[in-house]
Formats: structure tokens, C-alpha cells, sequence
């Protein structure tokens, strides 16, 4: 007659770690489960569960060390140690084990949520506009990969709204820089910064202000022509804008500089 499951083994052990979980915290030692993962495995669900985050990490970090590659646990071990990171702010390394999964195991159904999770842990390495881009450079990479290999999955439309997200902080960051640039007068890297803030990230509420920006730039430095273009454009999108109206002023047609006053008599 054939023995229990190693599914069976594992859920007959979960249940008795979860009854002792009451006991008390103890810190998890991974060595007393030498040559037997599953339970190992299992005591990490169980220590995560109960929010133990260094117990967690403790055993998912042994079992991600000690087993094989084609093992199934392994792409778990490695998705559920990035859980236990994340609860432990260390974003990074939560980053890194997500991209484990997705990196070692793309057919994996774990692996669109672990770029989804990877792309936010990097995302919130990035504090603000105002600092380095880098993680939020990653953090679009990762989406846009989420995106591009699994255009199907609930976690594409996700990232989709986190695309958009970082996509007006990049353009923030930019205008912010063109800003920089124009308080000093110097005028050519601030038009740069604006131009690409219009032209990268044409969907961004930013865009408004580079264009006013622009105009500002161009009449200072006597740009006419430039100027006229910058406001036909704020005109175009943003027409109803009071401050637009205020600073591009809608050209006089023909009709309305040649008019002549109405007299009295006139219906």
C-alpha cells in the first residue's frame, strides 16, 4: 500500500505548525529541517501567515539555497521570500526575488504577478521626482516587460495604470529640471527639458506648464516665431485654460482689425 502524498505530508504538517503557533514566537532555526524542504517549506508559509517576517525570510532563503532547480517548490520559495522582504521594506531584495521567478520559470503562473510585484518594489525605491530615476527607470522596464509578454494577464492592465503613473513622474522630473535651468537663464537646456517633457509624455498633466514654459523662454530670448508656434499649440490642447488665455491670446482675425466702430444707428 502506497504512503501519504507529499502534498498530504505537507498539509498534515501545516496543520500541526499552525496549532503551535500560538505558543509563541521562536526564532526559526532552518538547520533542524536538514533534508526534509517540504517541511521546511511549509514552517515559512506557516511563519509568514503569523507575520513573523525574519522567521519567513529565514526559511525561504535556505529552501531558495538548498533546492533544485527543477524543483517546484523553488519558484515559490523564491516568490514567497520576496513577500517577506517586501513586509520588511527591503524593496530591493523583494525586487530581486520577484524577478527570480519570472527570469527562471516564464511559463510559471506566478511569474506575470512576481514583474508585477518587482515593478512596484522598484517603484517604491524611487522617493520622489526630485531624486535619481534609476529605480523608477527599472521599475518601467519591468512593467513594460509585464506588459509586452503577457499582454493577456489581469496583472497587464495593472501595470498599465502603474505605467501611467511613473509616466507623469517622469515627466515632473523633467519639467522640474527645465525649471532649474530657466531660473538661471540658461535658456537652451531649459527648452530642451520642456520639449521633452511635450514630446515624451504627451498625456501628462505637466504638459501644460512646459508649453507655458516654453512660450516664457522663447519671448525672453526674442524667439517670435517659436513663441507663436508654443502658443498655437497650448491653444490647441488646452484652449479653455484661463491662464493659457491669459498668455496666448488668440490672434485677431482679419475681419475683427478691420471692423469698423458700430455708430448709434447701427442694429
Amino acid at each position: 500500500m502506497r504512503g501519504p502524498s507529499r502534498a498530504a505530508r505537507a498539509a498534515a504538517f501545516l496543520v500541526g505548525v499552525v496549532a503551535l503557533a500560538g505558543c509563541g514566537a521562536k526564532p526559526l532555526r532552518p538547520e533542524r529541517y536538514a533534508g526534509r524542504p517540504d517541511e521546511l517549506y511549509v514552517a515559512g508559509v506557516a511563519e509568514l501567515r503569523a507575520k513573523r517576517w525574519d522567521n519567513a525570510v529565514a526559511a525561504f532563503e535556505k529552501l531558495v539555497t538548498d533546492l533544485a532547480q527543477r524543483d517546484t517548490l523553488l519558484p515559490r520559495s523564491h516568490f514567497l521570500l520576496g513577500e517577506a522582504r517586501t513586509a520588511r521594506a527591503e524593496h530591493l531584495l523583494a525586487a530581486q526575488s520577484y524577478t527570480r521567478v519570472a527570469e527562471g520559470w516564464p511559463e510559471d503562473t506566478l511569474a506575470p504577478e512576481a514583474l508585477l510585484r518587482s515593478g512596484r518594489s522598484y517603484r517604491k525605491l524611487w522617493k520622489s521626482p526630485e531624486h535619481d530615476a534609476g529605480y523608477g527607470q527599472t521599475a518601467q522596464s519591468t512593467l513594460r516587460t509585464l506588459v509586452a509578454i503577457y499582454p493577456d494577464a489581469r496583472q497587464a492592465k495593472e501595470a498599465q495604470r502603474e505605467l501611467v503613473d511613473l509616466d507623469q513622474w517622469f515627466a515632473t522630473k523633467e519639467y522640474m529640471t527645465g525649471f532649474y535651468y530657466l531660473k538661471r537663464k540658461a535658456y537652451d537646456p531649459a527648452i530642451i527639458y520642456f520639449k521633452s517633457v511635450v514630446t515624451n509624455h504627451p498625456e501628462a498633466p505637466r504638459v501644460r506648464d512646459a508649453w507655458l514654459r516654453l512660450v516664457e523662454t522663447y519671448r525672453t530670448i526674442r524667439y517670435a516665431e517659436e513663441a507663436t508656434e508654443a502658443c498655437t499649440a497650448l491653444r490647441t490642447k488646452f484652449g479653455q485654460d484661463a491662464e493659457v488665455r491669459r498668455t496666448c491670446p488668440a490672434p485677431a482675425t482679419r475681419d475683427t482689425a478691420t471692423a469698423r466702430p458700430a455708430t448709434a444707428g447701427t442694429p
